[in-house]
């Protein structure tokens, strides 16, 4: 790419836009801006800006468009695949300043925001006021803005979707800084091509985006857990389908192993109760109506021990037991992460079916490897999590294991339907994955909506395409 680097009399007016509190240059640019949540991919911007308002965004795309800077867009970065690293330099434009709640609208039910509010802050809002936004992404710190760029999903995807299916209307900022509306508050849209839903799960790629439209309902009245212990990894994971297929589907449906458990109990120096069996199903159901919770409650506890070999089913119905199961069930990410020197993650999503053959296949390569791969999942809607560790290899070896043993995960995710993700994207790290399986006729129609939104291709270049 022949982009231009950027001098004094660039860093000036960029400067002169933002404020001088809000600019950083050459060293002053701290070293967790040069890379993401998992850090695989690392490289420094030529300036970061904090923008406060959509006019710093436009006004700065319009100076980048004009200059031919590349500008690279971040909120959090608790990304996990590089896509919020400058790989060009250029600008960063960091928008975790932009953290303002606009308009919580009770009788449209929708939620206007900018895009650096953070996701547990959206909860908090809402729910006080009897209101859900029901995307359940496992970072609570990420931002909305990040969120959307990712069409992140969570744990209670299986039954409410993803981020695309929350989001009403976006107002975004086009590569040569003029800013539009996509969609609104209104419940349909039947109005020429889909553009707000290209833009969600681009990843900074198309358009820059200031503000959201969220969609929200009534607040459940009631949650309840069930904790439903297996002998066997074989027998939760057969038991998720079945339970789905023949009963009412839950909220979550979550997989647990005992070594990711003990993982997550040691990190967090807490433990659930009934903690000492080799596989788990986290199951969720809420509503409105309490008897027919119970009534669900009843019928999926009776199928899993009298049909689906369950050892046992334990109810998680207080405030207190459900927040400490559901926290240990959360703290996987980091807790293996911090078991280990460095990780790298497969993310696949497959068929429900294949999750049991594909799972045994992930330990044969750990075998086969000599490499410590553990891994948890959404065996509710088939995406599952599994970390490679570096443990104590050299970096040549750790680069060798991961080249191999990648390439065998997603060459058998691939013969199973599977696809490269299932929420944390493409970004630059999964490039190659997805140019095996997509191929370049799917390939070069990406790059068509790329050059149309983006022609000089200054918006996160080297990333997802």
């Amino acid at each position: 790419m022949n982009y231009h680097q950027l001098n004094e009399q660039d860093i000036a007016y960029l400067i002169s836009i933002v404020g001088e509190e809000h600019a950083f240059v050459g060293k002053n640019i701290e070293k967790d801006y040069a890379h993401d949540e998992l850090g695989t991919v690392s490289a420094y911007p030529d300036i970061h800006v904090f923008a406060f308002d959509k006019s710093h965004v436009s006004n700065i795309m319009k100076y980048a468009y004009e200059k031919n800077i590349p500008v690279t867009v971040r909120g959090s970065g608790t990304g996990l695949v590089g896509a919020c690293v400058p790989l060009y330099g250029g600008i960063l434009l960091d928008l975790s300043k932009m953290n303002k709640i606009i308009e919580l609208d009770k009788t449209n039910l929708t939620l206007r925001v900018e895009p650096g509010v953070l996701l547990m802050d959206i909860y908090e809002h809402v729910e006080k006021e009897n209101l859900f936004y029901a995307p359940d992404p496992g970072e609570k710190s990420a931002t909305i803005g990040g969120n959307i760029s990712t069409n992140a999903g969570g744990m209670r995807a299986i039954k409410y979707g993803v981020t695309r299916d929350w989001v009403r209307g976006l107002e975004v900022v086009l590569p040569d800084g003029e800013m539009v509306q996509l969609g609104g508050k209104v419940v349909k849209n039947s109005t020429g091509y889909g553009l707000k839903d290209l833009i969600i799960g681009s990843e900074g790629t198309l358009a820059i985006i200031v503000e959201a439209t969220l969609k929200l309902i009534p607040k459940p009245k009631k949650t309840v857990s069930l904790l439903v212990p297996f002998a066997s990894r074989e027998d939760a994971i057969q038991a998720a389908p079945q339970l789905i297929m023949e009963h009412v589907l839950p909220t979550a449906l979550e997989f647990l192993e005992k070594q990711s458990l003990q993982y997550s109990e040691t990190f967090l120096g807490k433990k659930i109760p009934h903690n000492n069996y080799n596989a788990y199903l986290l199951i969720s159901y809420d509503g409105n109506n309490e008897q027919a919770i119970e009534e669900d409650v009843e019928i999926a506890s009776a199928l899993c021990v009298d049909k689906y070999k369950a050892l046992d089913v334990f109810l998680v119905d207080t405030e207190e037991r459900r927040k400490s199961v559901w926290t240990v069930r959360g703290g996987f990410l980091e807790a293996i992460k911090a078991s280990t020197s460095q990780i790298d993650e497969c993310d696949v999503v497959l068929p429900r079916s294949n999750i049991g053959a594909f799972l045994e296949y992930v330990r044969k390569v750990s075998d086969d490897l000599k490499i410590r791969i553990p891994y948890f999942g959404h065996v509710g809607d088939g995406n599952l999590h599994i970390y490679l560790c570096k443990d104590d290899f050299s970096d040549d070896e750790w680069q060798e294991k991961l080249k191999l043993g990648f390439q065998a995960l997603y060459e058998k995710a691939f013969s199973f339907g599977g696809l490269v993700s299932g929420e944390h994207g493409i970004g630059y790290a999964k490039r190659e994955f997805m140019r095996k399986q997509l191929g370049e006729k799917q390939l070069a129609i990406m790059r068509g909506i790329k050059a149309s939104f983006d022609p000089k291709h200054i918006l996160n270049p080297g990333k997802v395409i």
